[in-house]
């Protein structure tokens, strides 16, 4: 709930169009369509389809008073006509489809589960959840059950408390609302990873939170009077609500089709050159409507006193505006993810033309905010909701995003330089006296990194290297 409050905040110190740009930079491909649909909806000076070049031309140049600048939507290439970069060539129909046409969502989830950079123990507890997992996306057993079950089939001692942080992490996977434990917990995850900062959605939190009984009896004149919101304002928050998704599992086989199959960007490795491609399903070409631009045009020839005639031009004005804030934040979104996706390959180069993970190097936001001169929030915003399809498989970009480890220095640095560090001293040592794991923790703290001989274990295990005995060479 906190998300809410902290997104409540910051929608009173950003613009419109800041927002707007927020909004969608946090969208993933696959429900950008939706979301494009819905403002062509909203907004009859937003149009589908580029520009004729004849209509270009014959477009007039004349200028508006200061107050309703006519320049601003005529003859602007920018908006004219927009379109995606990277759409248009012969391996667009491969580029648009997702990765596959289905999969079960145990199987999905426990990629994702793959990412989180948990140790073996929070492992086999998220596990355990995920198989918890029934076919519509609920979790309808107890805690306390799953925890006997982890106890005695897995031999693993936990908490409640313990368990339900790891539930949480599950909560943010695809697809939105998997793993709540009934429908009012589904509905406020969907609505809280929207990260949106409209009214209406702040105000489906609240309705979702406080007033759930009523909206399930659709006492919607006690939610007015209980939160003090106008019947406009109740109906755009429950037209929100009523669009989430009440079953995340999906049809009953358990195949489902969600947005982790789709990856945001394509890179492709031609003969050593990576080459990065936004996924062509990223957004249909966008124009200004040309009957709306000549209805604000007309206003230089009429009675400009007619008060009838500036409430529509108001109007006009106004749907304009939004039209190419619109497409601007479009734009702005397209540039804003190539950028932090190419200033990642840059970084993670190595990574990218092999696959070896060993070739990662520690990164944090703050080296990707530099490279692109941008603020480190926008940098996680692209990292948390998109990802990306190599030669390799596809990997969410926060995988690449180091977990943090202190030197002595106080410097963090990525637990896949240790596990570097750790790969070699094992590769070096005498196999006739393969070292420890106690000995293992003194050589990498003598490297100067701070970590416990448990750690120590934790990493050879998931290098796959045996125990000191089991290395023993004669």
């Amino acid at each position: 709930m906190q998300n809410l409050s902290l997104i409540q905040t910051l929608g009173q110190k950003l613009s419109p169009q800041q927002i707007q740009f927020i909004k969608l930079l946090q969208v993933p491909t696959a429900e950008l369509e939706a979301r494009i649909k819905e403002e062509l909806e909203v907004n009859p000076a937003l149009e589908e389809g580029k520009e004729e070049a004849e209509d270009q031309a014959e477009e007039e140049t004349e200028e508006a008073s200061e107050e309703l600048d006519i320049e601003d939507y005529l003859n602007e290439d920018d908006y004219a006509g927009y379109k995606m970069q990277g759409d248009g060539n012969g391996a667009e129909e491969a580029r648009e489809m997702p990765i596959s046409s289905g999969s079960s969502l145990h199987e999905q989830l426990v990629v994702q589960l793959g990412f989180e950079k948990l140790d073996e123990r929070q492992t086999l507890i998220g596990l355990q959840l995920i198989g918890s997992i029934e076919a519509d996306g609920y979790i309808r057993r107890d805690l306390e059950a799953i925890m006997n079950d982890l106890a005695f089939s897995q031999n693993v001692e936990t908490t409640e408390e313990e368990l339900e942080e790891i539930l949480y992490k599950i909560q943010t996977f695809d697809p939105s609302g998997i793993a709540a434990r009934n429908l009012k917990e589904c509905l406020l995850i969907q609505i809280e990873k929207r990260n949106d900062l409209s009214e209406e959605n702040i105000l489906a939190h609240k309705i979702v939170s406080s007033c759930f009984d009523e909206f399930t009896k659709k006492h919607y004149d006690k939610i007015s009077k209980k939160l003090n919101v106008s019947d406009e304002q109740l109906k755009a928050a429950v037209q929100l609500i009523t669009k989430l998704n009440p079953k995340p599992g999906g049809i009953t086989d358990g195949l489902v089709k969600t947005q982790y199959l789709m990856p945001d960007f394509i890179l492709t490795n031609n003969d050593g050159k990576l080459e990065l491609t936004l996924n062509s399903r990223n957004a249909p070409e966008l124009k200004v409507s040309r009957s709306y631009t000549d209805m604000f045009q007309s206003y230089h020839k009429s009675d400009k006193k007619d008060k009838k005639l500036k409430e529509t031009v108001s109007f006009v004005k106004q749907k304009l505006d939004s039209a190419k804030w619109f497409i601007d934040a479009i734009k702005q979104r397209q540039n804003t993810l190539l950028n932090t996706m190419n200033a990642i390959i840059k970084y993670q180069y190595d990574f990218f033309l092999e696959g070896d993970e060993s070739k990662l190097r520690p990164m944090i936001l703050k080296d990707i905010a530099e490279i692109i001169s941008m603020d480190i929030s926008t940098v996680s915003r692209v990292a948390n909701s998109k990802s990306v399809q190599t030669e390799f498989g596809i990997y969410p970009l926060k995988y690449f995003f180091s977990e943090g480890i202190a030197t002595d220095s106080g410097e963090d640095v990525s637990s896949r330089e240790v596990k570097q560090k750790l790969k070699k001293h094992i590769e070096n040592e005498d196999k006739s006296k393969p070292l420890s794991d106690d000995k293992l923790e003194k050589l990498l703290k003598a490297d100067g990194y701070n970590i416990a001989r448990r750690t120590v274990a934790k990493y050879r295990e998931q290098l796959n290297l045996p125990v000191a005995r089991l290395r023993k060479e004669l």
